[in-house]
């Protein structure tokens, strides 16, 4: 998907791939073979389905670098081929000239699979006229009021936001973070693999429209 000088690909599940000034991607999980390799990869967190050194692996060359949180270490130490490693938490900011990111906070409020202590994160992706703010696993917590504002004309401002509940925050909970960030397009995520389905996509979209908000299901790559 076009996204004005960039392009946004869903590879299933909560991982993307973004061209434009580099290749960045985010969270591979069960990926194909044949994709472009990596400048960069941001890892989430170190659950299996985000970071998965199989699918890691069929993306890396030599020099790419990973942003990943503490607990990705001991997964990503496994891979032989030389990496150029960032650890984070919630809350940095990482400049590589014309690509800007920002950790922000991703946890559950009141379920124990992301704990907050665990400092798990999502990422704020500044690329030229884009900014791409991918949720991680996370409910609907109160540092997004932080997020607010960017829903302006001289930007692309796209959520990427987990719908599936359970892990995450459900539909109803991703609507009410839309309402809230007002993005120019909000793209459901999480959802058609391990949890959630394609009716779930389809509802959180609906209502979005409904609340007057642009949003699109993305075709898995």
């Amino acid at each position: 998907m076009k996204i004005g000088a960039i392009n946004l690909r869903w590879l299933g599940h909560s991982g993307f791939l973004i061209e434009n000034s580099g290749i960045i991607y985010i969270d591979p999980f069960q990926i194909k073979e044949d994709l472009p390799k990596a400048d960069y990869i941001l890892l989430t967190h170190g659950h299996y389905d985000h970071c998965s050194v199989e699918d890691i692996s069929k993306i890396i060359k030599e020099g790419t670098k990973i942003i990943m949180t503490a607990d990705c270490q001991s997964s990503i130490n496994k891979i032989e081929i030389p990496l150029k490693r960032e650890i984070v938490e919630p809350l940095q900011e990482i400049d590589f000239g014309k690509i800007k990111i920002s950790t922000v906070p991703a946890y559950n409020k009141d379920k124990s699979f992301h704990t907050k202590n665990e400092h798990f994160v999502g990422y704020l992706i500044k690329i030229n006229d884009a900014l791409i703010y991918h949720a991680g696993d996370s409910d609907f917590i109160p540092e997004m009021q932080k997020l607010t504002g960017y829903n302006h004309k001289n930007i692309n401002f796209i959520t990427l936001l987990p719908i599936s509940g359970k892990f995450t925050m459900n539909v109803e909970e991703a609507v009410e973070v839309a309402k809230l960030l007002k993005p120019n397009l909000a793209i459901p995520m999480h959802w058609g693999n391990i949890i959630g389905s394609k009716e779930d996509a389809e509802e959180f979209v609906q209502i979005c429209k409904e609340n007057e908000i642009d949003s699109k299901i993305l075709e898995k790559e």
